[in-house]
């Protein structure tokens, strides 16, 4: 094997996601994990699960996880990248502390992270790194040797995530309706999470008015924006929106909802909206049941054209965005140098997670930041 393809010092790669119920009767206990500590009485998860129910219980995270972690076993494969990927979920089967110990019984000792969020959040990256601290913890309980574990860098800004993105925006609009089209705009969507949230994404020196987070999500839509104009000459109007709100109504969260927006649009005489959730790896059921459903019905109500673009799912470019981001880390590991793939004006993320970045509401140990209490492990850094 070539220096270039060497994975060293990493021996497994974890594909590590939310997790969804795949039958009506798993529905309740998947969000029972999900809001575990929280004391949500049952019947009120039935009532937030109505959303499950009407895809037959099953959410579509789970295929898609699967269809991934298929696409890159095939691609390292094909490239000649030793490198074996697990899959291991937050809230339901596979679990990541299961995924964990399959890992250490097979003889890994350093595993690299593939979190399926590509942005700076406490939900969407600390939150990862604390599931994994408590994986450790108990492994380490159980008397196996832990291995060191490390979370690949946000990869928003990576080409390979950005042009499927694209390219899935451009066919939306040219789905469009030809006497609306010209008059069309751009709703980018992502999730929506507590306004103190985004105030503090990322590392400290960033924390306010948004963050990391969303800066990072602006950044991504002007680069989007920047492409379209560029194959088309049309520089459609955009905005950041935001969807899937859930928590109690007295808490700042980050706004406009797409709902909200879709009527202001349509109040403004716009005749098309596309909608572009840049905020989702895959089509899960925050796209299916928010915009495909609820967003599209919304449109439907108001005589608005609407179209949904694609996320990247398991597109070849965004898989091979994986393969060399596990190759950047593992040259930088090595001490070789490489050069860091990320466009826009923000540049590349760090590999390491800096002290009060993303912070949780209560202290907690989290693995692959400056403060890891895991990354002690000198014997296998």
């Amino acid at each position: 094997m070539s220096e270039a393809l060497d994975p060293a010092p990493y021996d497994a790669l974890l594909l590590l996601s939310f997790g969804g119920p795949e039958g009506p009767d798993d529905v309740v206990p998947f969000l029972e994990n999900v809001t575990r500590g929280r004391g949500i009485p049952t019947e009120r998860l039935k009532e937030v699960g109505q959303h499950y129910f009407l895809f037959g219980g099953v959410s579509p995270i789970n295929d898609q996880n699967r269809a991934l972690l298929e696409a890159l076993r095939e691609d390292f494969a094909k490239h000649g990248l030793d490198l074996p990927v697990y899959w291991g979920n937050r809230n339901w089967a596979p679990y990541l502390t299961d995924t964990l110990r399959e890992i250490v019984r097979d003889g890994h000792r350093r595993v690299l992270v593939l979190a399926t969020s590509a942005y700076a959040s406490y939900s969407g990256c600390r939150q990862y790194r604390e599931n994994l601290a408590d994986a450790l913890a108990t492994l380490e309980v159980e008397g196996l040797d832990l291995p060191r574990v490390d979370k690949l860098r946000h990869y928003f800004n990576h080409p390979g995530f950005l042009e499927p993105m694209t390219e899935g925006l451009l066919a939306s609009l040219a789905d469009l309706p030809a006497d609306a089209r010209a008059g069309a705009h751009i709703a980018f969507t992502t999730h929506s999470v507590p306004v103190a949230a985004a105030d503090t994404s990322g590392p400290v020196e960033g924390h306010g008015d948004g963050g990391a987070y969303v800066a990072q999500h602006l950044d991504v839509a002007r680069l989007i924006v920047d492409a379209v104009r560029e194959r088309t000459g049309v520089a459609y109007p955009w905005r950041l929106v935001y969807q899937s709100r859930s928590g109690a109504p007295h808490i700042p969260w980050l706004e406009p909802d797409i709902c909200d927006h879709l009527e202001e649009l349509h109040g403004a005489g716009v005749p098309a909206v596309v909608m572009a959730p840049i905020g989702f790896v895959s089509d899960h059921m925050e796209v299916l049941y928010d915009l495909d459903t609820e967003a599209t019905a919304k449109a439907a109500e108001l005589g608005l054209a609407v179209r949904r673009s694609a996320t990247v799912g398991a597109d070849p470019r965004f898989v091979a965005a994986i393969r060399e981001l596990v190759l950047e880390r593992a040259a930088t590991q090595s001490g070789r140098a490489v050069e860091r793939c990320a466009l826009g004006s923000l540049g590349a993320s760090h590999d390491l997670c800096p002290v009060g970045c993303c912070p949780a509401r209560a202290p907690r140990a989290a693995v692959a930041g400056a403060d890891s209490p895991y990354d002690r492990l000198e014997e296998i850094r």
